[in-house]
């Protein structure tokens, strides 16, 4: 080959890359997502943003890094989300309490749950379950809510903290069944469930993947699950609607971008989420954790959701007089 031939070559070659280099860089994802839980490690949401990142970081190719970050019911991983970079590589995994109760619950809580944020996907569901230790005399709920009214009644509550779901839990069924269960705030739902096992109090709410081991053991009797309707992995066990109507407490898990993402990002990631949650392995092993996987959910249908969930417990935090500075 001639010198100018191998030239004409060599800057045909360089001509070209360029494009190809400039079109890696935009072609989303280019480099790893993270993930932010704005929860603690081991926890429902962790444990659920951990399987659903990597369902999501196989169908988008590239790689999904959960990144904890908890602290302030919340707030903390929710507020460096919604500062984050707009280019879709900084992600919120989070759960109904912070995104829904906690703008109720705290004076300043560092976000604005709507306009900072634009959904990504609806993930599931995870009940409550209403329990109580095994020497307790209420063998149903029925039962708890006959005891509970009478006059000398004095029964107390663990949650996992002022404000917390289980907290608000309790005080919309004091408000929706007309009882008055004492609250007794602890420091995370672990310390409670302990305490409750133990004896030293009768009742406490918690979410289902936290209680299930401890209600298939016999350590602790469940009385009811705090959605509108049944359990798949507790069948027997009733809903507290079904003895108090309109009663719905379940939590909600969801994905979200912040506000700014280029839209065209925002359906890459709305349609791999959608990808990932149909895929049959993803689904046994979410309903393994006892959470009821959504039914396809627009962003619109979302938004609603997140809407009228703010609405309600704002309503129940103020009857409630929870505040959190």
């Amino acid at each position: 080959m001639s010198f100018r031939a191998l030239a004409l070559l060599l800057a045909a070659a360089a001509a070209l890359w360029p494009v190809g280099h400039a079109a890696a860089q935009t072609g989303y994802p280019s480099r790893p997502i993270t993930l932010v839980v704005p929860q603690a490690a081991g926890g429902t949401n962790d444990i659920v943003g951990r399987l659903v990142g990597q369902k999501i970081a196989e169908v988008l190719g590239a790689s999904v890094v959960v990144d904890n970050r908890p602290g302030a019911g919340g707030n903390i991983g929710t507020q460096l989300v919604a500062k984050a970079p707009k280019d879709g590589y900084t992600l919120l995994m989070t759960i109904s309490s912070s995104q829904a109760i906690n703008p109720a619950l705290y004076k300043s809580p560092g976000f604005d749950p709507v306009k900072d944020f634009r959904p990504v996907g609806l993930i599931g569901a995870v009940p409550n379950v209403l329990l109580v230790n095994p020497s307790f005399p209420a063998r149903s709920l029925g039962e708890l809510l006959a005891l509970a009214k009478r006059k000398d009644a004095a029964y107390q509550y663990a949650s996992a903290g002022n404000g917390t779901l289980n907290h608000l839990l309790g005080e919309m069924l004091n408000s929706m069944a007309g009882i008055q269960l004492q609250h007794v705030p602890y420091k995370g739902v672990a310390p409670a469930i302990n305490d409750v096992l133990g004896g030293q109090l009768p009742i406490v709410f918690a979410s289902l993947p936290s209680a299930l081991p401890h209600i298939k053991a016999g350590k602790l009797r469940a009385l009811a699950v705090s959605g509108d309707k049944r359990s798949p992995v507790l069948p027997d066990v009733p809903a507290i609607a079904e003895s108090v109507p309109g009663y719905n407490g379940t939590l909600w898990i969801g994905l979200f971008a912040p506000a700014g993402v280029p839209q065209d990002v925002l359906a890459k990631l709305r349609d791999a989420t959608q990808k990932a949650m149909v895929a049959p392995d993803l689904r046994e092993k979410l309903d393994q954790q006892g959470v009821e996987i959504a039914a396809p959910t627009s962003p619109e249908q979302f938004t609603k959701l997140l809407q009228d969930d703010i609405a309600k417990w704002a309503r129940i935090v103020k009857a409630s007089g929870a505040a959190v500075d």
